[in-house]
């Protein structure tokens, strides 16, 4: 499959530079971490968010979990794990299971925790559970510009 069009076009439009890797069929992103020898502050996963009738796409390192608890506090409002259905919903053009780390151009809130680390390199499934990409931390910084960042993981 590769990069999930919509993703492939935020990145084109955005004129971000990025590389593309194939690796071997993973079921997460800690383990595509583990698998591509990148640390798991580096590879950057979605989670996806039920919030009232909405959705909020959380984006935290793979080596880490939501916290539910601290993400109700900054919204005001409980929210729980959105259901498998819904976020294949979502994300039509992604394979099952494989969130991508853009909320902007599914037109879903997005919050990024503050223990991804983008000082160096940052890495994500590209909508599959086969295509690592690869950007700068700059690059990052770009694509995520004005999306809010908070501790949001445990």
């Amino acid at each position: 499959m590769g990069i999930a069009m919509t993703m492939h076009e935020f990145l084109e439009d955005s004129h971000v530079r990025y590389d593309v890797a194939k690796h071997n069929r993973t079921g997460s992103s800690a383990m595509t971490a583990r698998v591509s020898h990148i640390p798991g502050r580096e590879m950057a996963k979605g989670v996806v968010l039920k919030w009232d009738d909405s959705y909020l796409l959380a984006v935290v390192p793979a080596s880490r979990q939501v916290d539910l608890g601290k993400v109700g506090a900054i919204v005001g409002d409980k929210v729980v794990l959105a259901s498998e259905e819904e976020t294949a919903a979502l994300f039509p053009d992604c394979e099952e299971g494989a969130v991508p780390v853009f909320g902007a151009p599914y037109r879903i809130a997005c919050m990024i925790d503050d223990e991804l680390d983008t000082d160096e390199d940052v890495y994500f499934e590209g909508g599959d559970h086969r295509t690592l990409v690869h950007v700068s931390a700059k690059g990052f910084e770009q694509l995520m510009y004005g999306m809010p960042r908070a501790q949001i993981s445990r």
